[in-house]
């Protein structure tokens, strides 16, 4: 059993996921340094916490806690956004790197027991953190959202909500409550958000979005009955677009562009039909 805190030895070729404070080092070429800790320009590790994230393309991932603003990395790249990488449109560098930035989230916020207050401890044999003082232990939280295009004969609805940036519409997406199966998440949240029920809820796919902590459950639906009611709260516009007038949607790599991409193909196939 790999231990997550065991050292990388110099020889080592693996992939360096540095973190501070939201972001991400990346290279000249855009991607996370990796190779062997010999050959790159790295300060020495003994004064960070390093943690092993598993493996991608059959090299070892090491996540570095960074300091925000730690210049100590410049020689190997820059800290940047993740959102960096989802232009990339490489789901398993990205799945990677999305883990690296929830458990520093994860390690960072666990430092101190939520039951007693006491001094949290890295538990050694997994990746979990402990009180040694009630024997309260935590996870890396993940929280569930599911994310849904819904068609209504051959558009589908698009909405812009206020964080979104001018212009930017995407499919609705929401959290999931306690107490709800995915199914009745999608329901619920497109009527609050949309005003309309929905049919033939199909799952597409998911992805982690670390944003801070997300995991995205993907469905398609078809529209069942109701007229559009926007909640002004969540959603400042929306309506139903045809496929060949679409507004700026979000970028390849993204869980909504795949589920966009997906609706299409559907109304494809039911028009061919």
């Amino acid at each position: 059993m790999t231990k997550p805190y065991q050292r990388p030895s110099a020889d080592e070729p693996a992939w360096w996921f540095i973190c501070a404070g939201g972001d991400i080092v990346l290279d000249a070429e855009g991607l996370p340094p990796h190779g062997r800790l010999q050959d790159l320009p790295l300060p020495t590790l003994d004064e960070y916490q390093v943690i092993w994230l598993g493996e991608m393309r059959e090299r070892s991932c090491y996540l570095v806690l960074a300091d925000f603003g730690d210049d100590a990395f410049a020689a190997v790249g820059e800290f940047q956004s993740l959102r960096a990488l989802v232009a990339r449109n490489d789901d398993h560098l990205f799945s990677m790197a999305a883990r690296a930035k929830q458990v520093t989230e994860f390690v960072n916020t666990h430092r101190f027991c939520g039951r007693c207050g006491a001094r949290m401890q890295a538990v050694d044999w997994e990746l979990a953190m402990q009180c040694n003082t009630c024997q309260h232990r935590c996870y890396p939280r993940i929280s569930p959202c599911i994310i849904v295009a819904i068609r209504k004969d051959d558009k589908i609805l698009l909405a812009r909500g206020s964080r979104h940036r001018p212009g930017l519409f995407s499919v609705l997406a929401g959290f999931v409550e306690a107490g709800e199966t995915l199914e009745q998440t999608l329901e619920r949240e497109v009527m609050e958000e949309a005003g309309i029920e929905v049919k033939n809820i199909q799952y597409v796919c998911s992805q982690p979005w670390p944003f801070p902590n997300s995991l995205m459950m993907g469905f398609t639906a078809e529209w069942a009955s109701g007229d559009l009611h926007f909640d002004p709260f969540e959603l400042e516009e929306g309506d139903w677009f045809s496929f060949g007038e679409l507004p700026e949607t979000p970028m390849a790599g993204t869980i909504a562009y795949k589920l966009i991409e997906a609706t299409k193909q559907q109304i494809t196939a039911a028009s061919d039909s």
